[in-house]
């Protein structure tokens, strides 16, 4: 089965961004199938001349269009109207790649963002093959309610976009059950959608990893608390820099907490740190994911942090899995069904969203109480390795693509 892969932010274990669609390929083709990813440039590679270049990773023949890139993190330091037209550029020249390209069997692309839906339209149908649409985050409801679109007019065209993708695929994919009912919300049938969250890396983050080289150029914490990703306004977080404040004010000299990543809203967060005189946070730069497995070794617990807004608690973070395979103690901060599944396994604590005195007081528990937070790490690996193994998810859809082309 050949297989058309449209993603426009797909990067491998040397990029500091999310990894699913580079493992679930990589599956793909060890199961013996054909992966053509159409995607935007690689930014660490100078472009030699022309509007598309191809090259082969791991047996995935990769197709890069000249429009955009795939640091998601960077894009997110854009403003909201640069991001929109950066989506419709890729969208744009991306088509122009899916009509080149030799003919699949399956259309598979994956948001976000939206506009992926574009080529993906155009792809299924001029190859007269199916499309598998795979929500990895509710356009175009979370931008409304981050208030980045206001206009009328976009918004009536990002819901007609959102309903034609739904209508022209033969079976969608969603990330969390909250995604799943948002879909099903907009009235698309319920055998019509499925269920594959993001998945844990089981062999790269793992509890024997030797995470000794960052405790010590971090000056040897007591307790290490770390967040690692985007810094974008999603995240909100400065509630971590507040609740860093409140540790500092009780005399919780014990506590590090460690920012790792880039975003729109890091030099904020930076100059609030300096404002407030904190000890207690250090900020990284972006990290390739070998690296990031190695700096999730040496933390004692990872935050999996978002802004008071409803539609975030359907979200299905990447830096959560990674944290429950390296078989670390999590917060969250979402209700919903991440709470529910920190809360049922035992695998860290919640924290309410958007207070900065909650998060504190969690941070502080764990510190405390060491035999909780171990007896919670050995839960979030079993948890990671029972119900987020990526070898299985990836299964889970390759069988959804091959029932697409035979229905």
């Amino acid at each position: 089965m050949h297989i058309l892969y449209l993603h426009q932010y797909f990067t491998t274990r040397a990029g500091s961004g999310g990894t699913r669609s580079y493992e679930f390929a990589r599956y793909f083709v060890q199961n013996g199938h054909r992966v053509t990813i159409v995607t935007a440039a690689d930014p660490q590679t100078p472009w030699a001349g022309g509007w598309w270049r191809q090259r082969v990773v791991d047996g995935i023949n990769v197709v890069e269009v000249r429009a955009g890139d795939t640091d998601y993190r960077r894009k997110t330091a854009l403003g909201y109207g640069q991001r929109m037209v950066a989506f419709l550029l890729f969208a744009l020249a991306s088509v122009i790649a899916v009509l080149r390209v030799a003919r699949p069997d399956v259309v598979f692309a994956t948001s976000t963002p939206l506009t992926i839906g574009i080529p993906g339209i155009i792809a299924s149908r001029w190859h007269r093959v199916p499309l598998v649409f795979e929500v990895r985050d509710l356009w175009p409801e979370a931008p409304l309610q981050m208030g980045a679109l206001r206009h009328p007019a976009l918004i009536l065209a990002a819901r007609w976009l959102e309903r034609t993708i739904y209508r022209h695929s033969r079976h969608i994919i969603a990330l969390s059950p909250g995604m799943r009912q948002g879909i099903l919300d907009t009235g698309v049938p319920p055998e019509k959608v499925s269920v594959i969250p993001n998945a844990a890396d089981l062999d790269l983050f793992h509890p024997l990893r030797d995470g000794r080289c960052w405790r010590e150029r971090l000056g040897h914490p007591p307790f290490l608390a770390l967040y690692f990703g985007t810094m974008g306004e999603a995240n909100d977080l400065q509630q971590v820099i507040e609740a860093a404040r409140i540790l500092q004010s009780q005399g919780r000299d014990d506590i590090l907490i460690v920012l790792a990543g880039q975003g729109r809203q890091r030099p904020q967060l930076e100059e609030k740190t300096r404002d407030y005189q904190l000890r207690n946070v250090r900020f990284l730069d972006p990290l390739p994911k070998t690296e990031v497995a190695d700096l999730v070794a040496a933390a004692d617990v990872c935050l999996t942090i978002f802004k008071a807004i409803p539609v975030l608690a359907t979200c299905s973070p990447n830096k959560l899995f990674d944290a429950l395979a390296a078989g670390k103690a999590v917060i969250v901060n979402t209700p919903g069904w991440l709470q529910q599944l920190v809360e049922t396994h035992q695998c860290g604590r919640y924290a309410r969203a958007g207070d900065p005195a909650d998060l504190a007081a969690q941070i502080a528990y764990l510190c405390d109480h060491p035999a909780f937070t171990k007896h919670a790490g050995q839960q979030a690996r079993y948890l990671a390795e029972q119900q987020f193994d990526r070898r299985q998810l990836a299964a889970a859809a390759l069988t959804i693509l091959q029932t697409c082309t035979t229905n």
